[in-house]
């Protein structure tokens, strides 16, 4: 079925190569396939595969498994049996060996008081085709004249177009704040009917009660980056990145809050009107 896929898109102008990538196989296995214009069966299933001449024995193998139920070893992991062993000048098998031994004898399961080990569902994902359908938002902190304490910039963005929707900067971080936000942002671009998603990471005031109970009102899903990824967040920190290596930031810090405010105004018109994003090729957040 697959070659006939093939031959039928090369007779109707397609190239080979590009064609075998549809189908997920090589341009070799596509060759390997057909001989003489004849397609051949799949002979993998009846290929002939000598046995290692490294595969441990049946002896050898019921030896690895007397000697892991033996009550000094019954406690003890192969990472642990294989160096006691080889104390005592007694090899019997590597650890790999030992692990595949016990777990093809079904012995090789979770023990201990310890909670086993869970694997964990990629989150969903979210395809956005217009703007205001799925925004992200983050919080950084900007220095102040005081040191140890630093101004707070909220900003939320939209993940189609890139334009910065919501932004304040405060004295402090608390939920509230990034609820209010929210809030102004959904009404001043008019999409409380559209925006269906707010991406963030795992921060406290990301995952707050107080900024669930608000995105439940407004209809808006809660998505959150994955454990220790960290680039799941990477629109906002790339947009935290472009406003901190501007010319003109202040890197010694800002003189007060009146003065963040400005400038961080200031940015976000030129980001949204002016900066060619090269994530959008190179036309900018609004013109998208």
């Amino acid at each position: 079925q697959t070659i006939s896929m093939i031959d039928q898109a090369r007779s109707e102008g397609a190239r080979l190569s590009p064609a075998c990538e549809c189908t997920e196989i090589d341009v070799a296995t596509y060759r390997r396939w057909q001989r003489n214009g004849r397609v051949l069966s799949d002979q993998r299933a009846t290929a002939s595969r000598p046995v290692p001449g490294n595969k441990l024995a049946i002896e050898e193998q019921q030896m690895i498994l007397l000697t892991c139920h033996l009550p000094e070893f019954q406690s003890l992991p192969p990472s642990q049996i294989v160096p006691t062993l080889a104390d005592k000048n007694c090899y019997l098998g590597s650890e790999s060996s030992f692990y595949r031994t016990l777990r093809e004898a079904n012995e090789q399961h979770q023990r201990g008081r310890s909670k086993a080990r869970q694997k964990r569902a990629k989150p969903d994902e979210y395809r956005t085709t217009g703007p205001n359908q799925c925004w992200c938002w983050d919080v950084t902190w900007l220095k102040c004249p005081i040191r140890g304490q630093f101004y707070y910039l909220y900003m939320m963005v939209d993940v189609f177009s890139r334009k910065i929707t919501a932004w304040e900067v405060h004295e402090t971080e608390c939920a509230e704040l990034a609820s209010k936000l929210l809030k102004r942002g959904v009404l001043a671009e008019g999409c409380a009917s559209s925006l269906s998603c707010l991406h963030a990471d795992n921060g406290a005031i990301q995952k707050s009660s107080t900024l669930r109970a608000t995105m439940e009102r407004l209809g808006v899903e809660a998505s959150y980056s994955r454990p220790r990824v960290s680039n799941d967040n990477a629109i906002s920190e790339s947009l935290f990145r472009t406003a901190k290596y501007r010319p003109d930031f202040p890197f010694n810090g800002f003189e007060s809050l009146e003065k963040a405010q400005q400038w961080c105004a200031k940015f976000v018109s030129w980001y949204n009107e002016e900066h060619k994003h090269s994530a959008l090729k190179f036309v900018t957040p609004g013109q998208r």
